[in-house]
């Protein structure tokens, strides 16, 4: 055990943030698994535990894996994984199915294995890499608008508009988290004016051909706009019956919770255990279970910041915030939707909510992050290693 400790690099306290939060999903995880062990008609909620925490172990697996690659490698990978994320995205789109009416090509299977695979997760975190490695090429040089249409503006939409039509949200996030990444990269505002025009024209369009031609996209923007008129004015749709079931959740956990396990609206919410976990950890924590879970988050936000303060390289400051900023603003949005703030979007709680794509992808990110962090430690080490010439040789001896 202290040997792997010993070979564990980068930042300690993100490493503690992670652990603690896989750490603190078990319970909440193997309560609100009841509803999907009911459904199922297995009855074994420990079933999905197991499965939970196959899943956890091998993110934590992909965390010490990554986190061993040199981060300068990224910049290479991302031009290599970009076209694969288009290709796998593609055929997403043509094997997706319909659930209960509404297009759900969400998920590609991999035959050889026998599970499911959800390729939006992966590109997010592609392209982030591949946004950042083309934004410290640009850094301090003067940029014209046409220059940056081809190598950086065509991918990010090729991706975002395969994504968009199953699954709004991630295309949404996505697309916002790219704006923030390249105005911190230093990418002339009056550029992304026109960046931020075109994805709400192309958005526009798309909604305009959904409508023209519904059967292409069988009740998916009529889900979005069923969500959106649901959250400015409440009626009796499946979206407010979540959002109703989340509040009486969330007003019966009071302060202090009803206790482990003891949930009773985990019976009724659906999407217990992933979308709406944060009701259900508030039921049975109390508030002070849900503001320990908001606070982890937001100390990991600071990590990320004080690692990408301190990287020696442009690349490796704008890699570790396109990465970790949306980890933390897809949490916050998930909360924000229990607690009907934001509309219904379908986003997990990351490292908490039951799945394994989402878990394995957050810590693809996580890995990177700390990546860049033990470059950093690498670097300390080598500075004062040659300001100790003495004391390296003594220990040698």
């Amino acid at each position: 055990m202290s040997q792997i400790f010993k070979n564990i690099k980068g930042d300690r306290l993100i490493w503690a943030i992670v652990a603690l939060l896989a750490i603190l999903s078990f319970l909440p995880v193997y309560s609100a698994a009841s509803n999907l062990a009911y459904k199922s008609g297995s009855g074994n909620t420990f079933t999905f535990f197991i499965k939970h925490f196959v899943h956890l172990i091998l993110g934590f697996a992909i965390i010490y894996g990554v986190h061993k690659i040199p981060y300068r490698y990224f910049k290479g990978l991302s031009l290599v994984m970009i076209p694969i994320v288009l290709v796998l995205l593609g055929l997403t789109m043509m094997q997706g199915t319909t659930i209960e009416g509404a297009n759900a090509s969400r998920w590609i299977q991999i035959p050889i294995v026998g599970v499911s695979f959800q390729s939006s997760t992966l590109a997010a975190v592609v392209l982030m890499v591949y946004v950042a490695r083309y934004m410290s090429k640009i850094k301090d040089k003067v940029v014209e608008f046409k220059q940056t249409i081809l190598p950086l503006w065509v991918p990010v939409f090729l991706v975002l508009i395969l994504i968009l039509p199953a699954n709004f949200s991630t295309a949404a996030i996505m697309f916002l988290m790219i704006v923030v990444l390249v105005f911190l990269g230093g990418y002339p505002i009056r550029y992304l004016a026109i960046i931020i025009g075109s994805g709400i024209l192309v958005l526009t369009l798309f909604v305009l051909a959904a409508k023209a031609f519904p059967d292409a996209m069988p009740n998916r923007v009529d889900t979005w706009i069923g969500r959106l008129e649901s959250f400015s004015n409440p009626e009796d749709t499946e979206a407010d019956y979540q959002i109703e079931k989340a509040k009486i959740a969330i007003a019966t956990g009071g302060i202090q919770g009803v206790g482990p396990g003891k949930s009773i609206q985990k019976n009724f919410l659906p999407q217990s255990s992933s979308d709406f976990i944060f009701a259900i950890i508030i039921e049975e924590y109390g508030l002070i279970g849900g503001f320990v879970i908001m606070t982890l988050y937001l100390w990991f936000l600071f990590r990320i910041v004080i690692v990408a303060q301190k990287s020696d390289t442009i690349f490796g400051k704008l890699l570790v915030l396109g990465v970790g900023l949306p980890i933390v603003f897809q949490a916050l949005i998930n909360m924000a939707v229990a607690v009907e703030l934001f509309p219904v979007t379908g986003q997990t709680l990351p490292l908490i909510s039951s799945g394994g794509t989402s878990i394995w992808m957050t810590c693809l990110a996580v890995g990177i992050i700390l990546s860049v962090s033990a470059k950093r430690e690498e670097i300390k080490e080598k500075e004062v290693n040659e300001e100790n010439p003495l004391e390296i040789l003594s220990e040698a001896i």
